[in-house]
């Protein structure tokens, strides 16, 4: 009869271990934590983007060339549409966090200029994360309960911070990491570093949006002029049937190939171009 109640807890104890510590303590936590340097789209997501590529391709296809099997040739080319929504929803997630960050940065200067401790410092940046997304959606804010969750079990903050910053895969949450373990490994103002810190970084992230404000109006007039061609062969297939007739038989059918080849050219020379690294 004494057994049987000793033996219960125990099992909770165990069952508490393998569910919460693996996540944040154990040897594979690195594969159970978000890697915010790639993103995988899920199955839903992934067929939709195909669907949508193939019928892009097929309809390009058809209005350049008005036969159904040299439009069936060019589906294949919509395989390259989910790599393309997989980078445009990373780099969406990555820009979030970098301004999470910025806003967590703020959040702890204050906490430890009130004369707040480190520990709860990074739990005010919890709460005050909460008011300003009260869905509890935010990337930031998951990691802020992880380096809390981690502080319970004793572990250190920098440790953590150099988790967080090597699955981020950013600069700035890098060298946070670096300053905040050099501070506090060798007994330095922790309160004015973190405040210098947290301003210096928060003019960078300024510029960098100001920067991708600037870019992201030139990505839109690349795609307008991009967009410019298809639309005019569009207007001038339903208007001047006639008069568009001679591109799609004999020598029409190779300019309009070379006119595919140089509009995929500046596609990818646009893109190029506009991939700044901020």
């Amino acid at each position: 009869m004494l057994k049987r109640p000793d033996k219960k807890p125990a099992s909770r104890q165990g069952k508490v271990r393998k569910r919460v510590l693996p996540s944040v303590e154990g040897a594979g936590s690195r594969q159970q934590l978000p890697d915010y340097t790639v993103y995988v789209l899920s199955p839903r997501l992934k067929i939709a983007a195909l669907l949508a590529g193939g019928l892009l391709m097929f309809g390009i296809g058809y209005l350049f060339y008005h036969q159904l099997l040299i439009s069936l040739l060019l589906v294949p080319g919509g395989a390259y549409a989910p790599r393309m929504l997989r980078e445009y929803l990373k780099d969406r997630r990555r820009s979030a966090l970098n301004l999470q960050f910025k806003q967590t940065l703020f959040s702890l200067s204050s906490s430890l200029s009130a004369g707040r401790s480190v520990e709860n410092a990074f739990r005010e940046a919890v709460a005050d994360l909460q008011l300003l997304d009260p869905e509890g959606n935010s990337d930031m804010l998951a990691e802020l309960s992880i380096i809390c969750t981690r502080m319970e079990y004793n572990q250190p903050v920098e440790e953590a911070l150099h988790d967080f910053s090597r699955r981020a895969g950013m600069e700035d949450v890098g060298r946070f990491a670096d300053v905040f373990t050099v501070c506090k490994r060798t007994g330095g103002d922790l309160v004015e570093v973190v405040r210098r810190t947290s301003t210096i970084i928060g003019e960078k992230l300024d510029i960098q949006q100001d920067i991708a404000v600037s870019i992201a109006q030139k990505k839109f007039e690349a795609k307008a002029l991009l967009a410019a061609p298809l639309l005019m062969v569009l207007f001038m297939s339903l208007t001047a049937s006639d008069y568009m007739e001679p591109m799609y038989t004999g020598a029409g059918m190779a300019i309009s190939t070379l006119s595919l080849a140089g509009l995929f050219l500046c596609y990818r020379w646009t893109t190029k171009i506009m991939d700044i690294p901020l």
